[in-house]
């Protein structure tokens, strides 16, 4: 059973929920929100206090000004005040996609606060040789949400980043979405895609300490656009990536073989 807590923090009021005992973990996506890692969540905290969050303006994390963009700075900063709202002064972070770029940003804001970040699959898409490339796909999927709306840009999206080469993956959303999830959609092309996929990361800061930061990579990612990206920031930082079951989304697919893998890691 999770405690669910709202946090007050400049321009937004942020939900996060916390369950389980043992040392303290964040669970992060962006803009995967807390409800999606809820059965993850639930394998982890059984040795671990787990934190999951709704990045700000997403779901439950209202905005002072909706129109607010979101940046891997800000949703490092309020993981930093969630830290201090719980009276933590360090904590493990597991991030997943623009989650594993927020964690990024975090040992570069706020190194002391973290013991090992294990970035999952960040789009760090700056850092590929063919980053032009990279930033005008981008901007295309931006432009054809504001004139097309959000299923051709998720259609471009999948297209850009590979996910439409996973088996069964469908082109876009097969249901009709709730209100929330078309919010978030709306919220993830107008205000976070790019500031996400153009995050610069600060290897100096990243190699420096004390926190550890691991890179990790789905043995079924081979033709995701995320797979490039991790093995470009592993190569960076001199570490070899960790391998995790299944593809970008693999601690849903295969939560139980997933959460095992994290723990030896963590575990160091």
């Amino acid at each position: 059973m999770a405690t669910i807590h709202t946090l007050d923090v400049p321009g937004a009021h942020l939900h996060y929920e916390v369950r389980g005992a043992g040392p303290l973990l964040f669970v992060i996506g962006s803009p995967m929100d807390a409800a999606a890692f809820v059965p993850f969540a639930d394998l982890l905290a059984s040795d671990h206090t787990v934190v999951t969050l709704d990045p700000r303006g997403i779901s439950n994390s209202a905005l002072d000004d909706p129109e607010q963009d979101s940046t891997p700075e800000l949703r490092a900063d309020d993981v930093a005040a969630i830290m201090d709202d719980l009276g933590a002064e360090s904590a493990d972070v597991f991030g997943s996609s623009g989650g594993a770029v927020t964690g990024l940003a975090l040992v570069a804001r706020h190194p002391a606060r973290l013991r090992t970040l294990v970035a999952h699959e960040p789009p760090v898409l700056e850092l590929l040789p063919d980053a032009a490339e990279q930033r005008a796909w981008v901007d295309d999927i931006v432009e054809s949400f504001h004139r097309d709306g959000v299923e051709a840009a998720w259609t471009k999206f999948m297209v850009s980043s590979g996910l439409d080469q996973i088996e069964g993956a469908p082109a876009a959303p097969l249901e009709e979405p709730s209100s929330q999830a078309m919010a978030n959609n709306v919220r993830f092309f107008a205000h976070e895609l790019r500031g996400t996929t153009r995050y610069v990361p600060d290897i100096a800061a990243l190699t420096a300490g004390p926190a550890r930061v691991v890179v990790g990579i789905g043995v079924d990612s081979g033709n995701l656009s995320t797979y490039r990206t991790s093995v470009a920031l592993a190569e960076r930082l001199g570490t070899p990536p960790v391998e995790f079951p299944g593809d970008h989304g693999g601690f849903l697919a295969h939560a139980t073989e997933f959460a095992d893998v994290l723990r030896k890691v963590l575990a160091g």
